[in-house]
C-alpha cells in the first residue's frame, strides 16, 4: 500500500500541479499571477502576495531538490528575483505584505508569519542552487525577527507590524472574533522556516532558537491532558477563545518532529507528544475518510479545506513511521482517496478546490489567492516522496 501512495503523490505534483503554476509565471511583470478564479479565469491584475510569493519559492526550490528538473529550478529562480527585488524593503528591512500586480507595495505592513515563510522560501532555494545572497537574506530575517520579533519578556514571537516595525494590532493573524496577541500558527512558521535554515546553516544561534520554539510548543501551547494546541493567546499565554484547529495540529506533529530529529534531541515528553496529538486528531476523520476544519466553543465546522486535508496525510505518515501502527496507513489511504476525487479539481486547467462544503459541493472560492498557492499540497506530493522509496 504505502509505495501505491508515494506514486499517487508523485504522479499528482509532476503531472498536474507543477504545470498547473508552471503556466502563472508573469513574464512582463516578475513573479507569479496572483489569483486564478473559481471559473478558472487567471486574473493578471491580481495583488502578489509576500506569504503567497514564498510558498511559491519553496515549492519550486523544493521541487528542483527533489526532481533535478531544470524548468523547476528555472522558474524557481524567477520568483526568487522578484521576491528579492521587490518584496523587500530596502529602506526599513523586512518583507511586505501585499504587493500590486507590477510588483509595487500595497501594503506595507510587515508580519513575523510573513518574514518567517521567506526564511522557509529562501533556505531551501539556497539548497537548491547555493546561492549566498538567498541565504544571506535568510539570515538577515532571523535576525531581524529576533531583534524586532521576539519578545524576551514572554518568551513569545510577536505578530503584527507597521512598515517602520511599530507593533499594530494582529489582524492578519487573528480569526475566530478575537484579535490575538500571540498566536499558535506565527510561532508554527516561525519553527518551520528555522528548521530549514538550520538545516542549511547549523548555525548555533539558530539552532539554539528552534531548540526553544520546540520546548514552547510544549510547555505553553499543548494542552497535555487533551492533546490539543491552543491556538489564540493573550500577551501572557492565557488563551482567549476555545479553538481547536485540527489541520493545524497535525500539521504541527510533523514540524515539530522535523525540528527535533534535525537538532538530534531525545526527550521522551515531546516524542509522546508528537505521537499523542496524532492519534487525538484520528476522532476528527469522517466516515468519507476526511478531516474536517476546526471546532469553536464545541461547535464542530465540518468543511473539508485542501491544506488541512493534506497536512492529515503527512502527518499520519509521520506518526506511523514512530510507531509502525498498520492502521494509520488506512487513514491515510482514505484521506488520499477522499481527497483526490473530491479535493483534486477536475477540469480542464484546473488545480485544487479551496475546500469542500458539508454538503459535498466545492466552495465557490478563487483557486488560487493571496492565502493559496502551491506549498501545502505540493509539500505534500514531496514529503511521500521523500519519505516513502521507490
Amino acid at each position: 500500500m504505502v509505495y501505491e501512495l508515494r506514486k499517487k503523490a508523485e504522479e499528482e505534483l509532476l503531472n498536474h500541479i507543477a504545470p498547473f503554476w508552471l503556466k502563472l509565471i508573469d513574464n512582463e511583470n516578475g513573479g507569479f499571477y496572483g489569483e486564478v478564479s473559481y471559473d478558472l479565469k487567471i486574473n493578471k491584475e491580481s495583488v502578489k502576495g509576500g506569504i503567497q510569493t514564498s510558498r511559491i519559492l519553496w515549492f519550486f526550490s523544493a521541487a528542483y531538490c527533489a526532481t533535478k528538473n531544470e524548468e523547476y529550478k528555472k522558474a524557481a529562480t524567477h520568483i526568487y528575483e522578484f521576491l528579492r527585488d521587490k518584496l523587500f524593503d530596502k529602506e526599513f528591512n523586512g518583507v511586505y505584505w501585499m504587493l500590486d500586480y507590477k510588483g509595487n507595495p500595497s501594503d506595507t505592513r510587515k508580519h513575523i508569519y510573513c518574514q518567517a515563510f521567506a526564511i522557509y522560501a529562501l533556505s531551501e532555494y539556497y539548497k537548491a542552487t547555493a546561492d549566498k545572497e538567498a541565504l544571506d537574506l535568510a539570515m538577515n530575517l532571523f535576525s531581524l525577527i529576533e531583534s524586532k520579533g521576539f519578545n524576551k519578556e514572554n518568551s513569545a514571537y510577536l505578530e503584527e507590524f507597521d512598515r517602520e516595525w511599530n507593533i499594530t494590532p494582529n489582524e492578519m493573524l487573528s480569526e475566530n472574533g478575537v484579535i490575538a496577541e500571540i498566536t499558535t500558527n506565527t510561532h508554527l512558521h516561525v519553527l518551520e522556516g528555522y528548521t530549514t535554515l538550520y538545516e542549511v546553516t547549523k548555525d548555533s544561534r539558530v539552532g539554539e532558537r528552534l531548540k526553544e520554539l520546540i520546548y514552547t510548543f510544549y510547555n505553553k501551547i499543548y494542552d497535555k491532558e487533551e492533546h490539543y494546541l491552543k491556538i489564540f493567546f493573550d500577551n501572557k499565554w492565557n488563551t482567549i477563545i476555545d479553538v481547536k484547529s485540527y489541520g493545524h495540529d497535525i500539521e504541527a506533529s510533523w514540524l515539530i518532529d522535523d525540528a527535533y530529529k534535525l537538532l538530534g534531541l531525545k526527550d521522551e515528553n515531546i516524542e509522546k507528544m508528537i505521537v499523542d496529538i496524532a492519534y487525538k486528531i484520528k476522532e476528527q476523520i469522517q466516515e468519507d475518510g476526511s478531516l474536517i476544519n476546526e471546532a469553536e466553543n464545541g461547535v464542530k465546522d465540518f468543511t473539508r479545506v485542501w491544506w488541512v486535508q493534506v497536512e492529515a496525510m503527512i502527518g499520519y505518515l509521520n506518526a506511523y513511521e514512530r510507531t509502525h501502527d498498520e492502521s494509520l496507513l488506512k487513514i491515510i489511504d482514505k484521506l488520499m482517496t477522499y481527497t483526490m476525487a473530491t479535493m483534486v479539481d477536475p477540469r480542464e486547467g484546473g488545480e485544487w478546490y479551496w475546500s469542500i462544503e458539508a454538503d459535498g459541493k466545492p466552495t465557490e472560492r478563487s483557486v488560487i489567492e493571496p492565502w493559496k498557492a502551491s506549498y501545502h499540497n505540493g509539500r505534500f506530493c514531496l514529503e511521500f516522496m521523500k519519505r516513502i522509496g521507490e
